[in-house]
């Protein structure tokens, strides 16, 4: 092929050679065509069906080191429904000494009774604590096109004529953001790029034009490896990643009782004083309550009957087991790609299991 032509769906250079590397299009397809998307990402549009690329995740971190050396916008994009496990480590490092625009996608997944200023200095604390002094942060649900006008309008304040590179974890919400800009803005239809549950949908920079000397860039997604889920079934993912609000389920347990969460998560309460626990994860997930005495015989052995999903035995992960110590009044439990659990009264003593590699963290309660 002698022009060099790019997917508009996940930005990958177009080749009819290897059906296993990234951009292939079968030749046919090629032809009299003046927007291109290659076999991958029309499989993935039409057939939500995902196709294994040989892409290694060093590329996207190496794409994101390119951003400190231009002078341009940065906007990162975090779920709130996964703050700890969209939040990229070490940002301010790839980003050098260019301003950040911080937003947080999917807020139609939080109770409607929150207090949109407490989160917005919850999300501040949040950003300080990991480093980053945003100079703006803007709350979106991209999905539902919500926060795309204040988003545009920041994005033009704060860019300065220069180039705006927008930037996040897998599955935050990146290209909805950017459809949505396109929808509201743009004139381009066929320009619709790639969205999925899977990580790594977005295989390289996809170029926006916002006049006629500067663009906006969706670049890659960086997998966080601590994010559970990422190797499960788009079956299987779509049992624990929400996509309605949550609806929070309370639990008043004494020590030596236990919580479930499907097959994926097990909570006992070793030490304190009867307590609330608030479980903020995915509404399909299932709680299954019981002493702690009965828990080693329900995981894995009743996975798939008692404890779902997963709706097989050999499906159920291997649990590793995290001391949690609760020294504050209305601390959350985070398990990176579940969700949450709240902790209403301090002076507890809690044993959490997550599947082996998952990110386990606490923190000020964000509800």
């Amino acid at each position: 092929m002698t022009e060099e032509l790019h997917c508009a769906g996940c930005g990958a250079p177009i080749q009819n050679e290897n059906k296993n590397k990234a951009g292939y299009v079968p030749t046919s397809a090629l032809v009299d065509r003046a927007t291109v998307i290659c076999q991958r990402c029309f499989r993935l549009k039409h057939y939500n069906e995902v196709q294994d690329v040989d892409m290694e995740d060093q590329d996207f971190r190496d794409k994101l080191h390119e951003l400190g050396r231009k002078k341009a916008l940065i906007v990162k994009i975090v779920d709130v429904f996964d703050f700890e496990g969209s939040w990229i480590p070490g940002f301010q490092r790839y980003v050098g000494d260019n301003p950040v625009l911080l937003m947080v996608n999917k807020t139609d997944l939080l109770p409607h009774s929150l207090n949109e200023n407490k989160l917005l200095h919850w999300i501040r604390r949040q950003a300080k604590q990991q480093g980053l002094k945003p100079k703006d942060v803007v709350l979106l649900s991209a999905k539902n096109k919500q926060g795309i006008q204040e988003a545009a309008s920041s994005i033009e304040e704060l860019r300065n004529g220069r180039d705006v590179y927008v930037t996040g974890c897998t599955n935050v919400g990146k290209s909805t953001f950017i459809n949505a800009l396109i929808a509201e803005f743009g004139e381009n239809e066929e320009q619709d790029i790639t969205t999925s549950h899977f990580p790594g949908t977005t295989l390289d920079m996809i170029e926006v034009p916002l006049d006629e000397q500067t663009s906006l860039y969706d670049t890659p997604g960086l997998i966080n490896d601590k994010q559970f889920g990422r190797k499960r079934s788009l079956k299987e993912r779509k049992e624990f990643i929400p996509e309605k609000e949550l609806k929070p389920k309370v639990y008043q347990l004494e020590s030596g009782q236990t919580i479930f969460i499907g097959g994926y998560v097990r909570m006992d309460f070793v030490e304190g004083d009867p307590n609330s626990f608030v479980v903020f994860m995915s509404n399909r997930l299932p709680v299954h309550r019981t002493k702690q005495d009965n828990a080693d015989r329900l995981h894995p052995d009743r996975v798939g009957d008692v404890l779902t999903p997963p709706y097989r035995v050999e499906d159920a992960p291997e649990l590793t087991k995290h001391r949690i110590e609760i020294k504050e009044e209305k601390t959350d439990i985070v398990v990176q790609g579940l969700g949450w659990i709240t902790v209403t009264n301090p002076r507890a003593s809690v044993d959490i299991y997550v599947p082996v590699g998952t990110g386990v963290s606490k923190r000020e309660a964000v509800i």
